[in-house]
């Protein structure tokens, strides 16, 4: 438990250990996913448009975005809740040694880089296809291992939501050869931050390797622009290896967003 708290901070172990709690209820608001394929919202889900064409882009309320983050009808399959106040640290509180780092270390701790007008959030968890009494013990361990993405949606004023992608695009960059990750009372080495293949014009996404006590904890990282609204998806597993991007949330979330 603590080498899970090492690696993907502290409010990533709270989606991790709170990931066999109840869902939300229904109605509550290309090829396969991995490396080197195409699994991404479109383009046209990522499009730089302002909210009004001519017009400056005017942040969403947080009540608006909770319209728009996908809910349990979106994602049949998983189990999708609704992330507790606990379990989203204040952005004061994370940091990186490297300051083009930050935002690269407010997307996989569950926030919205920069200064989000308001934010909204979601934890979604693979469900197992075997539960209960009768999963053999390498089922069981397997729906330990299933992979829970936090969903972050952010709505900015003016150019915020372009300045967000772009920050995290140049820490992509400037960060491949690491950096450490400051938050949760802890101090994270991230090791490497490698990109992924994404479709779609303003959407990224990474594998990032972080150093848990001599061992490798992988996770997955994809970041999108809609008009004023930034999204990103961080995927972690108990297992310590997550093998290929949430294709389906990703898909989701973007249509959720139009």
């Amino acid at each position: 438990m603590r080498s899970a708290a090492v690696a993907v901070t502290a409010v990533s172990l709270a989606l991790l250990v709170t990931a066999c709690g109840g869902g939300e209820k229904s109605g509550d608001q290309g090829k396969d996913a991995g490396k080197g394929t195409g699994a991404a919202p479109s383009a046209s889900a990522t499009s730089g448009a302002p909210a009004t064409s001519g017009a400056p882009a005017k942040a969403l309320s947080a009540a608006e975005l909770e319209k728009l983050i996908v809910g349990q009808a979106d994602l049949p399959g998983h189990q999708v809740q609704k992330a507790k106040a606990g379990e989203i640290p204040a952005a004061s509180a994370v940091s990186a040694d490297k300051p083009s780092c930050t935002p690269f270390a407010h997307a996989m701790s569950y926030l919205a880089p920069g200064k989000p007008a308001a934010s909204a959030h979601r934890k979604v968890i693979e469900v197992p296809k075997t539960e209960g009494a009768s999963a053999s013990p390498e089922e069981a361990l397997g729906a330990l291992a299933a992979p829970v993405t936090g969903v972050a949606l952010g709505s900015y004023d003016g150019q915020g939501a372009q300045e967000a992608f772009t920050s995290m695009k140049t820490a992509g960059t400037e960060c491949a050869g690491g950096f450490t990750l400051i938050g949760g009372g802890e101090r994270t080495k991230i090791s490497k931050i490698e990109p992924e293949m994404v479709a779609g014009r303003e959407a990224l996404a990474w594998t990032v390797t972080t150093d848990v006590e001599g061992m490798p904890w992988v996770t997955k990282l994809v970041v999108f622009r809609h008009g004023s609204i930034f999204a990103s998806l961080s995927t972690i597993s108990f297992g310590g290896t997550v093998k290929e991007l949430p294709k389906a949330v990703i898909d989701a979330q973007a249509a959720k967003l139009g």
